[in-house]
């Protein structure tokens, strides 16, 4: 029987502590920020449409951030959660493009750059029973 060294078993606390840190931080904010969506706080309101989107959009975007939080915390659902990864990277990123296209609160920028790398953090360090599996059979020859 193999032995695990204690680097080897440093390094997946540090890689398990990292995962979770971003992830719950990267939730945290699509909790909050879509639930203020949904709400069209002021705040938020005024930012969206500054940026050329309609206030209805808030409603839509808020709806789907809550459900990707959810999806990056529930256990399994692997499939799940790399389309909501997918998605809050789209969301990341487009409010940065958004912000710096307008110019309106070019200050944020980093704040948005560093939750899409939040993101690319959290997907690159989750666990095995948190990633697609390989397919195999005829799907995989195709």
């Amino acid at each position: 029987m193999a032995t695990i060294s204690s680097s080897t078993r440093r390094w997946a606390h540090v890689r398990a502590a990292a995962y979770w840190t971003a992830t719950v931080a990267v939730a945290a904010e699509l909790a909050v920020g879509g639930v203020w969506d949904i709400g069209r706080i002021p705040y938020v309101r005024d930012l969206v449409t500054h940026l050329g989107y309609p206030s209805y959009f808030l409603v839509l975007l808020g709806a789907w951030k809550v459900l990707g939080a959810i999806a990056l915390l529930v256990p399994r659902r692997a499939l799940v959660k790399e389309w909501a990864y997918a998605g809050v990277l789209f969301t990341y990123t487009g409010a940065v493009v958004s912000h710096l296209t307008t110019g309106y609160a070019v200050g944020e920028v980093w704040v948005l750059s560093m939750l899409a790398a939040l993101t690319v953090v959290s997907w690159a360090l989750r666990p095995s029973g948190r990633r697609t599996g390989r397919r195999t059979g005829r799907l995989a020859a195709r």
